[in-house]
């Protein structure tokens, strides 16, 4: 018995962006490893690359996610 069942049809609702053909499609057309999604209107599938640049950048320069560069600081 699988674990995941592999939808071939997707849901009414459901939009996904797909990175190898560069386009947005209603419901999982490609395989989850080349999509982004699902987002709950075309809008906001249609702006996933604009949407995981932003992301990207928050997250790079947050300085909760990077070690410290210089020496630790002393415990006094």
């Amino acid at each position: 018995m699988a674990l995941f069942k592999k939808r071939t049809v997707g849901k009414p609702g459901e939009w996904y962006y797909c990175l190898v053909h560069q386009k947005v499609e209603e419901g999982p057309e490609c395989p989850a490893k080349d999509r982004f999604g699902p987002y709950t209107t075309r809008e906001e599938a249609e702006h996933a690359m604009e949407t995981a640049q932003e992301r990207n950048l928050e997250w790079e320069t947050d300085p909760k996610w990077h070690d410290a560069t210089g020496p630790a600081p002393e415990d006094d």
